[in-house]
């Protein structure tokens, strides 16, 4: 039977003292005046926090996360992480391509039960809709890359991102995947239109 994640404990009213209060863990929270902006705020963090706990590493050691819970604090990490003088960079963008077909297939399965078997099942996906060899390589690793974070932030076991890393790249000549078009030098008339106009 699989493992159901707690109920998450609701923001309430404490009416003898009109504050907002919120149960977690059998300890009473108090958040400030009830249904003011702070209070409400506090809640959300003091949930998000729990949930995290409370997802992270069940007794028998193995995560209760889903692949989709995973990525939408993944997601979260990127858009801080990815940025440079402040302006988000392009790998965000090049995540949501490389997750969005794991997320289409597997997304609602827990992390720890995607192992290399279903990773090399996306791959065979990336490779049937006509993606090329390169682009599917980095694809991949870039949902280790994910699954490794995971790791870092106890929500994945150390052993499942093992496995993932058995799995080898697609190498030219030994894969359907097609090779993408080479990139030829661009036309010295071309160039030196651009340098005048410069």
């Amino acid at each position: 039977m699989p493992h159901r994640s707690p109920r998450v404990p609701k923001y309430r009213l404490h009416k003898a003292s009109g504050r907002a209060v919120v149960t977690l863990d059998g300890r009473d929270i108090y958040l400030g005046t009830h249904n003011s902006p702070e209070s409400i705020d506090e809640y959300h963090r003091l949930i998000a926090e729990w949930q995290l706990r409370k997802s992270a590493q069940r007794p028998d050691g193995c995560s209760d996360i889903t692949i989709n819970e995973m990525f939408v604090r993944y997601w979260a990490f990127c858009q801080d992480h990815y940025r440079k003088g402040g302006t988000l960079t392009r790998e965000p963008g090049c995540i949501h391509d490389a997750l969005r077909t794991l997320l289409n297939i597997y997304g609602n399965e827990t992390a720890d039960t995607f192992g290399p078997l279903r990773l090399k099942a996306v791959r065979q996906s990336m490779i049937d809709r006509g993606l090329s060899r390169g682009v599917i390589n980095q694809h991949i690793g870039r949902i280790k890359r994910m699954f490794k974070w995971g790791v870092e932030n106890e929500l994945v076991r150390p052993e499942t991102l093992q496995a993932l890393q058995a799995v080898a790249g697609l190498r030219r000549g030994r894969t359907e995947a097609r090779e993408a078009e080479p990139v030829t030098p661009a036309d010295e008339k071309i160039v030196e239109g651009a340098l005048r106009v410069c």
